[in-house]
């Protein structure tokens, strides 16, 4: 559904018009945003600029900061790997916010999945499952990408390991998964791709100029 923006003048503007005109930068409207990041949550949608644009108004007003809604703009940015938007947003956080608990567990939590150590990722999700809670879709958004990385790293993983980097599935869900990514069970094994596959055949043409070649013979004459 398309969120509209009330403008000062009575009319009205979607979010998509008003983060592209000046409207962006007033602070009468931060609210609204504020809501909308909300309702992405909940609906397990997501909008990057405007997350953003909550974040550039929080550096320009630091008393209107949001913990809280700074921790939905994080997590949601996440869900969005292996794009860069999470380093976007963390740009602009501020020192007050950096110092926060809860964002620094936020920012390693984006460190560990870089880094691509997964069952420690979901470890550390357990120990604190209700700050996850308000993301709609924030765990398959996380699988999503861990099979991305899957399938450019592995040719063939055991089940039981693909179980534990997928956050400790149970077999029937797993299998949803891997036959969402196009890969194949046999035995304990799961065949993910062959790389050999993936290597593509270049044909290359040199082109030698005749007076160079004719050059090169009479000198080994």
């Amino acid at each position: 559904m398309t969120r509209y923006v009330k403008m000062e003048d009575g009319n009205s503007l979607t979010i998509s018009e008003m983060l592209n005109s000046i409207e962006r930068y007033n602070l009468d409207h931060l609210k609204e945003i504020e809501d909308y990041v909300e309702e992405q949550a909940r609906e397990n949608t997501y909008d990057l600029e405007a997350n953003l644009a909550v974040l550039k108004l929080y550096q320009f007003n630091p008393h209107m900061m949001d913990l809280e809604i700074t921790y939905l703009i994080l997590l949601k940015s996440l869900t969005n790997l292996p794009h860069t938007d999470f380093v976007l947003a963390k740009c602009l956080l501020l020192p007050v916010q950096m110092q926060d608990n809860t964002i620094r567990e936020i920012i390693y939590l984006a460190d560990i999945l870089e880094q691509c150590d997964f069952q420690l990722f979901w470890d550390r999700v357990e120990m604190n499952p209700s700050l996850f809670s308000r993301i709609v879709g924030f765990y398959d958004s996380i699988r999503k990408f861990v099979c991305h990385v899957v399938g450019i790293t592995f040719q063939t993983v055991e089940k039981s390991l693909l179980s534990k980097l997928l956050g400790g599935l149970d077999d029937g869900t797993l299998n949803q998964w891997i036959k969402r990514s196009g890969w194949k069970v046999q035995g304990h094994m799961v065949f993910v791709a062959s790389q050999d596959e993936n290597i593509k055949t270049k044909n290359i043409t040199e082109k030698i100029e005749f007076d160079t070649l004719a050059g090169l013979m009479a000198s080994m004459m």
